[in-house]
């Protein structure tokens, strides 16, 4: 699978996304080999597994520029990478608690020349500020966790129309886990009608929690 599949999706990119998109794959496949960040056996579904789940949230909110998002255990950079090189104005800070994860995704974002974006080995309760607009994540922890640490960090102030909140992409029919939170407060948007005819997204959703 190529990124022709992302190309596919997303028809409006520069020549620049496009090669940035294009020179993920022998990135993450030199990195994973010396650090394993991604299954190995998943290596070859990167762009489906990784990269197009991560874009899902693209499908739901349109970051504009100068708005601030944090990544909240980016692991190997997803969502935050494949976001950054799409919204290239928009400000993305990816955190994880592993060292060996910021590690790659810092020569992931050197490696594509992306200058939108910063990885720091750090936990989320470190940082102090509510400056980030929405926080985005990917399989960290169940809602009331994920609401629980990042709430604090996002900003009243509003410039989009979707209201500053959470964006997680996980798997559908957690009707459980949202039970914890108000009637309407959170929505949750299949990634299968988004990109159809993957069997990987049929069990997938971003899951938005107002702030």
């Amino acid at each position: 699978m190529t990124a022709d599949l992302i190309f596919e999706h997303f028809p409006h990119l520069t020549d620049k996304q496009k090669e940035q998109f294009n020179a993920l794959d022998a990135l993450y496949r030199d990195w994973n080999a010396k650090i394993n960040v991604i299954s190995r056996k998943d290596i070859d579904n990167l762009y489906v597994n990784h990269v197009l789940h991560s874009l899902a949230i693209a499908k739901v909110v349109n970051f504009l520029p100068g708005a601030r998002i944090l990544d909240l255990g980016c692991g190997g950079g997803f969502p935050g990478i494949p976001l950054a090189i799409l919204f290239p104005e928009t400000e993305f800070h990816l955190v994880d608690g592993i060292a060996k994860k910021i590690r790659v995704c810092n020569e992931v974002i050197e490696g594509i020349g992306l200058t939108n974006c910063k990885a720091e080995q750090k936990r989320a309760e470190e940082i102090k500020k509510p400056v980030y607009d929405f926080v985005v994540t990917r399989a960290v922890a169940k809602m009331e966790k994920l609401a629980e640490w990042s709430m604090r960090l996002i900003t009243k102030k509003q410039r989009h129309a979707l209201p500053n909140g959470i964006l997680a992409l996980k798997g559908i029919g957690l009707e459980e886990e949202m039970a914890a939170f108000p009637k309407g407060a959170v929505e949750e948007f299949p990634i299968a009608k988004m990109f159809p005819g993957h069997p990987f997204y049929e069990v997938k959703a971003v899951v938005y929690l107002q702030y």
